[in-house]
């Protein structure tokens, strides 16, 4: 039974991910606001977090942030997570085009964004743009709400030294069909 475990991890890591046989596609998440605190992970967030990190590089740059103030982000509800990545950095923007072509691609079903919607993915911010599931992932330029101007505003806050994933309920949970056989 245990070669079995060990076989099946290894075929994962080796051949890739579930063939999504007979699954229905989830349609585009909806926007979700953090009502609740929630300062650890949720595991659909860990996962797909360490495995971002394992097959394209880059940092963990975490997950959560604590329940000091009002839960405002998906991090503290346990759904979002930085990747650490340098956007003056031609390989990392590498991995962050070659993630997002991926998730972004359609698959052989004619499915659009399939790994996005398959994922849970809520939105992306990158190198001071938005990709949200509700404007079926067209980029936007995006500002922070805490930036007046983009001159003035930290590398951070505009999304240049971290790539930003926020998941829905139900991707973070780890209960959409990409994590099917995963966790």
């Amino acid at each position: 039974m245990r070669l079995l475990g060990i076989a099946v991890l290894l075929s994962t890591l080796l051949i890739g991910p579930p063939a999504f046989a007979g699954s229905d596609i989830e349609d585009y998440a909806s926007y979700e606001p953090s009502s609740k605190c929630h300062p650890k992970a949720r595991p659909g967030t860990d996962h797909l977090a360490h495995w971002m990190v394992h097959k394209y590089g880059g940092g963990f740059g975490g997950t959560s942030r604590p329940c000091d103030r009002k839960a405002t982000s998906e991090h503290q509800n346990g759904r979002a997570f930085d990747w650490s990545l340098d956007a003056t950095r031609r390989a990392d923007r590498l991995r962050a085009q070659e993630f997002m072509a991926r998730i972004f691609q359609t698959d052989g079903r004619g499915n659009t964004h399939a790994w996005a919607r398959r994922m849970g993915v809520m939105y992306v911010i990158w190198n001071d743009r938005m990709y949200a599931a509700w404007d079926r992932f067209d980029p936007e330029p995006y500002l922070s709400s805490s930036c007046h101007k983009r001159k003035k505003c930290s590398k951070t806050l505009r999304h240049r030294d971290h790539l930003h994933l926020s998941l829905s309920a139900k991707g973070a949970r780890g209960v959409t069909s990409w994590y099917d056989g995963r966790l």
